[in-house]
């Protein structure tokens, strides 16, 4: 990258508001060093990273602060042997602690489950054991905890006493009349590490001790009396002992944290990468920035780009763009007008992009990332180097056309300037055909409009210009991309009040030619600009009518998917259903079989059999089975009766007649231990109803009876009576019975709450309730069966 170029379009100012969100030398030197990356992955890598952290902060909000200082060296020495001082084990400290709040700020974010970030949260570790241990040990940068050792604990508590027994000492000398009217102040002062007492001059004498100090005006002399100096000087041997204990403690502190140095350096380079990425995430926060859409083929698509220097409610978004249906821009316009604005906002978006920062402009913005970017802006004369304006340029783009690639962006302010305007306009042109042979993509800015003429006849080379509002003579600062700027002299004057004289005149003195070439220039741009609408919107029919396809073949497909799987659903449901069926039948002649005891069972067995047969067919048929023909038999039925036996053709099964025929010819049957409705025409007759037969049943010896179904269990234990309760349902299914009753009294009611409990558990059961009054009351319990 040309360096010269970032100061040229004011990168420089980016980054040092960049570097104002970090509180951490080390980071903010790093934001003031950045320079954009050259290839296409590293850009890439840079921008979802920034985005990670955007993502992040609008979702948690601010993360906590983080204030880190390099300690490589503290460690290393630690490492080596050497011992930390306080203020880096506070440093220590602090950074395992705000590991810790950076790790669980990162792992309480759900939706962060990959990426930069998260990376950074696995890698970094509280270390509590070490900042803990610290904490234990030092309380500031000057002073360690007591408790820091046993032995320096024992130190410091007869330090204690050393110094209460020296103040009593000497409190009393001040209290004493003997010493009163020697003392200068009644109080007990320090020099040094001793304690003495201030005395006048004329009674230096009454107090024996040692003279350690005199005031400026000589008139108070500062003694240590005798009756402390062997109590003092004990005290300064413990502070000798505790200076060593210090000593002692933190060299084993240092050892002890140097065995993580490992992991704590981890976390140091960690906090810095996060502290950098928040400050991107920030900037690009604070700026309503957005993460511009990549790419290598040179394509830049700008939508409402807005400077960020510039003040957001006074800047007016530009549309920029080249690469695609061309590569050379060619700017026209008045002065201040916005031309050298569109350049830098160019060329500072593709500088920013390429660094991994957001830029402000709309969404689906696209930059390209070039390997260079050159800019020969704004008038740098050099008095030093006695190059004029004109020479400046100049030797710039020498140096410009040295370097540049197919990869490189070129921009220039006023291309061509400075000198005569016929050769002015020569050179501009022959450096545009030069940056357009290298491949590089170009923007520049000019008044001549020889280039105007140059960009509408040459491929790939585009006419802009800066919208200027002759009703208020000044610039809307609005960049129009396929419209060259045109001269308002004239329009500008006359509406400044000079007079029609002098430029009626001027008019007389403009060459024909450049009158003419400027109407044939509006004519060519707007039939070109018509065209371009044309296509456009062919374009624009052409996406909608590919999006509509996409649209409906997509619903289709989504459609067929949703069909197929509610058939296959419905499928599934229906072998389901008969599986249990057969589950239920087999369970049924499994228990018929237990008791086979009576004709009219084998032939309720028999039926059972029948219809797992049917059961078997017709999931045949459900699996995709052709299940053979049924025997036709017997003949259709002319009228029925309830009762009447019947077989139904299409599952080859005899049923029983429940209800008589529907007005849409529908029978309900009674197929073995299934209810169904069947067609009229799908029946054949077999035999006529039977006579029911009254059947009574009474337990244990009990009078042959009526057409109850009922069981007396009275004066039986639990245990008989249950046993009861199961073979009295077992022959009232066997009777196609619905309704039964239970005889059990009152009494203490544990015969009616263990049959109670043994009904909620019967498969066969439905439901269950205690007699009404007239039917027994709680004394019976009448039992509904499936």
């Amino acid at each position: 990258m040309d360096i010269k170029s970032f100061t040229t379009l004011e990168f420089d100012k980016i980054l040092k508001r960049l570097a104002d969100f970090s509180q951490n030398e080390e980071v903010r030197s790093r934001i003031l060093s950045l320079t954009p990356a050259e290839t296409l992955a590293e850009a890439r890598k840079r921008q979802q990273e920034t985005t990670e952290a955007v993502n992040l902060i609008l979702r948690r909000g601010n993360p906590p602060g983080i204030k880190i200082w390099d300690m490589t060296a503290s460690l290393l020495r630690a490492e080596r042997g050497g011992s930390m001082n306080l203020k880096e084990f506070l440093a220590v400290s602090s950074l395992c602690k705000t590991a810790k709040q950076q790790k669980r700020y990162l792992e309480d974010d759900k939706m962060m489950t990959e990426g930069t970030l998260f990376g950074l949260s696995a890698v970094m570790q509280p270390l509590r054991a070490v900042s803990d241990r610290i904490d234990d040990v030092v309380l500031n940068e000057e002073e360690i905890a007591d408790g820091a050792s046993p032995t320096l604990y024992q130190i410091r508590q007869k330090k204690k006493t050393m110094a209460l027994k020296i103040r009593e000492t000497l409190q009393a000398m001040i209290s004493s009349p003997r010493y009163q009217k020697a003392l200068q102040d009644p109080i007990i002062t320090m020099r040094g590490d001793r304690y003495v007492l201030p005395v006048r001059a004329e009674a230096k004498n009454e107090i024996k001790g040692i003279v350690h100090d005199a005031s400026a005006s000589g008139a108070t002399y500062f003694i240590e009396p005798m009756a402390v100096v062997t109590l003092t000087n004990e005290l300064a041997a413990k502070d000798a002992e505790e200076k060593e204990e210090i000593e002692k403690i933190l060299a084993e502190l240092s050892v002890f944290v140097s065995e993580y140095k490992s992991e704590i350096l981890t976390n140091l380079s960690a906090l810095s990468e996060l502290d950098f990425l928040y400050a991107k995430a920030k900037l690009s926060i604070a700026q309503n920035a957005i993460e511009p859409v990549l790419n290598e083929e040179g394509i830049v698509d700008i939508k409402k780009g807005r400077h960020p220097l510039l003040d957001p409610k006074k800047v007016v978004p530009v549309d920029i763009y080249l690469g695609e249906e061309f590569d050379t821009l060619v700017i026209t316009g008045p002065n201040t007008g916005g031309k050298t604005v569109s350049l830098k906002t160019l060329g500072l978006f593709s500088l920013m992009a390429a660094a991994g920062l957001h830029i402000t402009a709309a969404e689906q913005s696209r930059i390209a990332v070039f390997k260079s970017v050159f800019a020969d802006i704004g008038d740098e004369q050099s008095i030093e180097q006695s190059l004029s304006t004109f020479s400046s340029h100049v030797v710039n783009l020498v140096g410009i056309l040295k370097r540049l690639d197919d990869k490189s962006l070129v921009l220039a302010d006023e291309l061509g300037a400075g000198t005569d305007p016929t050769e002015g306009a020569a050179l501009a042109i022959s450096i545009l055909d030069y940056v357009r042979e290298r491949g590089a993509k170009a923007a520049a800015t000019t008044h001549y409009s020889e280039l105007k003429l140059y960009a509408l006849s040459t491929p790939r080379v585009e006419n802009a210009s800066c919208e200027f509002d002759l009703k208020t003579l000044s610039p809307t600062y609005r960049l129009l991309i396929g419209v060259p700027g045109k001269s308002n002299a004239f329009a500008i004057s006359r509406r400044l009040g000079l007079p029609e004289i002098v430029l009626n005149r001027a008019d007389e003195l403009l060459k024909e030619d450049n009158v003419q070439m400027e109407d044939v220039l509006a004519r060519l741009e707007k039939n070109r600009q018509k065209a371009a609408k044309a296509r456009q919107q062919a374009e624009t029919m052409n996406r909608d009518i590919r999006a509509l396809k996409k649209s409906l073949t997509k619903e289709r497909e989504e459609l067929d998917v949703q069909r197929n799987k509610i058939v296959e659903e419905a499928r599934t449901e229906a072998l389901r259903i008969l599986e249990s069926a057969k589950e239920e039948s087999q369970k049924m002649l499994r228990k018929l079989r237990e008791i086979q005891d009576n004709a009219a069972l084998r032939e309720a067995m028999q039926k059972a059999e029948e219809a797992k047969a049917a059961l078997r067919e017709k999931q045949e048929q459900l699996s995709g089975k052709k299940p053979s023909a049924p025997k036709r038999t017997g003949k259709p039925p002319k009228s029925l009766r309830v009762g009447d036996i019947v077989r139904l053709i299409s599952l080859d099964q005899t049923a029983t007649v429940l209800e008589l025929p529907d007005k849409a010819g529908n029978v309900q049957l009674q197929a073995g231990p299934m209810k169904i409705k069947a067609k009229l025409t799908d029946l054949f007759f077999e035999r006529a109803a039977e006579k029911p037969k009254q059947t009574s049943f009474v337990s244990r010896g009990a009078a042959k009876s009526q057409a109850k179904a009922e069981v007396d269990l009275r004066g039986q234990t639990l245990d008989e009576a249950l046993l009861e309760v199961d073979r009295f349902i077992d022959r009232a299914l066997l009777a196609n019975l619905q309704t039964i009753t239970v005889i059990h009294g009152k009494g203490t009611g544990v015969l009616r709450k263990g049959i109670t409990d043994y009904l909620k558990q019967h498969p066969m059961v439905k439901e269950y309730r205690a007699g009404s009054l007239g039917e027994g009351d709680t004394g019976v319990t009448i039992i509904t069966l499936k």
